[in-house]
């Protein structure tokens, strides 16, 4: 094994001590707590939307969550491992056929929709039928 692959093992799994990220992929909606400082002063600020995108890269892992606001389109990209992160939860699982949704950006409304996925009490996921049906 190398040297700098051990190191970062370590890190890792440092890391995953001080908060332990939930299994979440893209099309999950997540609430990331970020802590802020202003000053002097600390606060945790959230932040939910769709994750659009993850990276696995050992420490430089990162992931990018979109939201709306006020009906512009708003993305941050996290690292994964930072400290800065109080925690993350996953809000609702989404059902997507692809690694990478960058199509949400030139979409909006109802089409931008992503369906739930389910899980059963054994864990599995069930086959769903859209979020918002009338």
């Amino acid at each position: 094994m190398n040297v700098i692959d051990a190191i970062e093992r370590e890190q890792i799994a440092e890391a995953k001590a001080r908060h332990s990220a939930p299994d979440f992929r893209p099309g999950d909606t997540v609430r990331v707590s970020v802590r802020v400082t202003e000053g002097s002063r600390q606060r945790v600020q959230a932040f939910e939307g769709v994750c659009i995108s993850r990276t696995s890269r050992g420490m430089g892992s990162t992931f990018t969550v979109r939201k709306v606001s006020y009906g512009e389109g708003v993305e941050r990209v996290f690292p994964l491992y930072a400290p800065i992160i109080e925690s993350i939860e996953v809000v609702r699982q989404g059902r997507v056929r692809r690694a990478k949704l960058y199509y949400l950006r030139e979409r909006s409304g109802k089409s931008a929709r992503i369906r739930e996925r389910r899980r059963t009490a054994t864990g599995r996921a069930t086959k769903t039928a859209p979020a918002d049906e009338d």
